[in-house]
């Protein structure tokens, strides 16, 4: 099949002076980004990088992180998206266990990572400025002769790898083959609608599927614009809006919250945007409200994906956006949803149970990994450890984590359905709830909450508050008043944290 690099082909013959990447001042259009793409290839193969090598990115949101994809696409090799906020020992390992055999990196990060002790790794590339030891990205670009035609892959050859966030254990590579995107951007192009006339706003980090896939690529690939915040900021994610005028976005609840939060977004012209996409772990109604407020005749697309899906596996479409708010949606075209028993059988509509995907954009496997293969994927389905329950339209709704679910006295809890009320309370900005060990019940609730600035409660207030709106077993046993929550660059709690820290 073709690779993501024949469609970059395409999109240069039909429109090569259209303007398809925007950063700042900088202006890509697609004959130029082909160009580039073309002698990047041209470089890589230069640099030692052939087909099935790993290349690892280490960039903030730039240009040249897409420049890169395709180039490494381009010539059968894969990619490997590095999260910059990881600690040195960590990009170690998932280096080493990716056996890549190049990285990509800029000065922020390069002494680092020179002095990491990896035998496979080769091949040093710098975006910005000299470094001893290290080759020039620019000087990739200027090596001489004709680029490299697309290298023509299997739908099942592995496109790239991205790791998990290690939320619940050690990162585990997730394999993501070029059919997993393909699929992935087809379906996302029907159900939002996409056409070459949408600019998606890419404001979360690209190494992360949300920011990459929810639905930036899709956008891409439907021949439509991206516009690149280097790094999230709620006040340039509003320039950004007024000065390029997209007509869609990626914000996880955190990152949501900030633009709700921010007072430039009263000034800000937002009639451009379409549909906002939500996704990273549920997101709280009362934000979702919220949403409609701050943005007038916006479609808020809540969603549900994870990486081993390339994201984006169900929408919340506009017809439903109220009435069946609180539901992540139904699922894209060539994807198939259950909600299934410990035994692997269907539960009746309304009851919970554990999410289980299949489809053509699921994963077929972790990298190296068969035990958490055979874990994950059983009888052709991906079982995604998430607990949810399909109503009897089809929509579903994400209640849990497996492992965050509280069993209390024999009572199952659903952690977002007490975060739901502590959202409620006009003076909590952000909540998390827990499990807190307790010799009786077993488990009881425990929230973490970030107070609004400028208000001030107390933990016994906020306990009340949940009494008069929750069963007397899901009222949260303690209270902590905390200044943030510990979250993912994708804005998902890491209640690994929390949990690790509690006592009884």
């Amino acid at each position: 099949m073709y690779s993501l690099a024949s469609v970059l082909d395409q999109h240069a013959q039909r429109r090569p002076g259209k303007t398809v990447l925007v950063q700042e001042d900088r202006r890509i259009t697609a004959g130029e980004l082909r160009d580039r793409v073309g002698a990047l290839a041209r470089g890589l193969l230069g640099a030692g990088v052939g087909p099935g090598d790993v290349v690892g990115v280490l960039l903030y949101n730039h240009v040249e992180f897409l420049e890169l994809l395709f180039a490494v696409n381009r010539i059968g090799a894969v990619i490997l998206p590095l999260n910059y906020r990881l600690a040195p020992a960590e990009w170690e390992y998932i280096l080493g266990n990716a056996e890549a055999v190049a990285i990509v990196t800029e000065s922020e990060f390069a002494p680092a990572v020179g002095g990491l002790a990896l035998d496979r790794l080769r091949t040093r590339i710098i975006l910005d400025g000299p470094a001893e030891g290290w080759t020039p990205y620019a000087s990739l670009l200027e090596t001489g002769g004709p680029a490299p035609d697309p290298v023509d892959v299997p739908e099942d050859g592995l496109q790239r790898l991205m790791y998990t966030s290690g939320t619940t254990s050690r990162p585990k590579g997730v394999r993501i083959s070029h059919g997993n995107v393909l699929y992935k951007n087809l379906g996302q192009i029907i159900h939002l609608g996409l056409t070459h006339e949408d600019v998606t706003l890419v404001c979360g980090p690209l190494y992360h599927v949300g920011a990459l896939d929810l639905p930036a690529l899709a956008t891409w690939h439907a021949g439509g614009s991206l516009v690149l915040v280097r790094k999230f900021d709620a006040g340039e994610v509003l320039a950004a809006m007024q000065r390029e005028r997209p007509t869609n976005v990626w914000l996880a609840p955190a990152m949501m919250n900030a633009v709700l939060e921010h007072p430039a977004l009263a000034e800000t012209d937002t009639s451009s945007v379409r549909f906002i996409i939500g996704g990273g772990e549920k997101m709280p109604e009362a934000i979702v409200r919220r949403i409609a407020e701050g943005f007038p005749g916006t479609w808020f697309a809540d969603a549900y994906g994870l990486t081993e899906t390339v994201s984006g596996d169900t929408f919340l479409d506009r017809e439903h956006a109220l009435t069946k708010i609180g539901s992540v949606g139904r699922p894209l075209p060539h994807l198939r949803v259950r909600v299934v028993d410990e035994s692997g059988a269907d539960v009746a509509p309304g009851e919970l149970g554990e999410i289980a995907l299949r489809g053509p954009k699921v994963f077929r496997g972790y990298w190296r990994d068969e035990e958490a293969t055979k874990r994950a994927i059983r009888d052709g389905w991906f079982h995604t450890g998430d607990v949810g329950r399909l109503d009897a339209d089809g929509f579903l709704y994400i209640e849990d984590r497996k492992k965050d679910m509280i069993i209390s006295g024999g009572e199952n809890i659903a952690t977002p359905e007490v975060e739901r009320v502590l959202y409620e309370h006009p003076a909590v900005l952000e909540a998390a709830v827990v499990g807190l060990p307790h010799e009786r019940w077993g488990e009881v609730p425990h929230a973490f909450v970030v107070a609004r600035p400028g208000t001030t409660v107390t933990a016994e207030e906020i306990r009340e508050f949940c009494r008069a709106r929750l069963a007397k077993f899901k009222v949260p046993a303690r209270v902590d008043l905390i200044a943030e929550l510990p979250r993912t660059p994708s804005g998902k709690v890491l209640k690994r944290v929390l949990r690790d820290g509690t006592t009884g």
